[in-house]
């Protein structure tokens, strides 16, 4: 499960290190694009990296675009007002043991699939020695790398174009996390984490022109390098948006009972 995550590099800049083409600033205007956001929600507009042609028969490009988290696939119908019908699920991960058999999602994991880059996400811990009878309390924690460098997620995208009479309004992109078994110290926050892509795999897994390489899937995930950390209950709510979210939490005081 991935279902919050923090992201403050400017795409400009994260195209400039990652050598791809910048469509995110000149879609939206700079200061828009690149605000830094520490409680990144679904159905917020995000930043991936998709591989593209320009002509038919160019190589592919990285590009940097801003797509809905929370996959729409093709096929779902308009509602009244004309967006997606809101009866659909949200789809903002995809198992990754389900990409090329789920209909949601075996579309793109043929040539759509992208990178959603993030400085760390969110994972909250069941705390299994709450009040008896009432629901137990979670506790969430921060993962990041240990250098300071973004993650890189796995992801799907797609794109959804509404009634055909609405030719002249603009499609709406949207991508989804592929997520996989946890391990490690992660493990022991959550069952599942996003599948993380090292960048010697990216363009294999970018690529438009290749299937899907299982490989990429199965492999065991290095995670090594990956840091956690406790944090404050204020990432709980969406209204909360700043650098305070990433500070650990204090250790609290012993009690010490006097007899």
């Amino acid at each position: 499960m991935c279902g919050r995550f923090a992201v403050t590099t400017d795409p400009a800049l994260l195209a400039e290190k990652i050598k791809a083409i910048d469509e995110a600033t000149a879609a939206t205007g700079a200061s828009s694009a690149g605000a830094p956001n520490y409680n990144v929600a679904p159905t917020a507009t995000i930043a991936t990296v998709v591989s593209r042609h320009s002509e038919p028969d160019d190589e592919p490009t990285r590009r940097i675009r801003l797509m809905r988290w929370g996959l729409v696939p093709p096929w779902v119908k308009a509602g009244p007002n004309g967006a997606p019908d809101n009866k659909a699920p949200l789809l903002i991960n995809a198992r990754a043991d389900k990409l090329t058999t789920s209909p949601a999602f075996r579309g793109s994991a043929r040539t759509k699939r992208c990178l959603v880059p993030m400085d760390g996400y969110y994972e909250w811990r069941v705390n299994p020695d709450g009040p008896a009878g009432k629901k137990s309390p979670k506790t969430p924690f921060y993962m990041y790398r240990g250098d300071g460098e973004p993650l890189f997620a796995a992801g799907l995208w797609a794109v959804w174009r509404g009634r055909k009479e609405q030719k002249d309004t603009a499609p709406l992109l949207s991508c989804t996390i592929v997520t996989t078994d946890a391990v490690g110290e992660l493990a022991d926050i959550h069952d599942r984490m996003p599948l993380m892509l090292a960048e010697a795999d990216w363009d294999a897994w970018l690529n438009p022109d290749t299937p899907l390489d299982p490989e990429l899937l199965a492999r065991p995930h290095d995670v090594g390098d990956i840091r956690l950390r406790e944090v404050s209950t204020l990432v709980n709510s969406v209204r909360n948006n700043g650098p305070e979210l990433l500070e650990p939490v204090e250790p609290q005081p012993e009690q010490i009972t006097v007899l």
